[in-house]
């Protein structure tokens, strides 16, 4: 089964703080490639990071409230094969 990293890309925020906001999958779910993982926070402004294949999420490496810098490892997704 093949492991996907979901990083935190370079949002082009210079020097701005952005941290982690609300997951909206919880571990163990079944994801579909660019479904809506977790809300990124940056001042004002909220990015949703999308998961990249389809899977399971399997680890959440960050939690709601902490400082991100760009390509940190924020979880991993499964694949599950049939």
């Amino acid at each position: 089964m093949t492991r996907h990293q979901v990083t935190l890309p370079d949002l082009g925020l210079d020097n701005q703080p952005v941290s982690a906001g609300m997951w909206l999958v919880n571990g163990g779910r079944r994801v579909a490639r660019g479904d809506q993982l977790i809300e990124i926070l940056a001042g004002s402004l909220v990015f949703d990071l999308s998961a990249p294949a389809d899977g399971v999420l399997v680890e959440k490496l960050v939690e709601e409230g902490s400082p991100l810098h760009a390509g940190q490892l924020l979880a991993v997704i499964r694949s599950v094969e049939d």
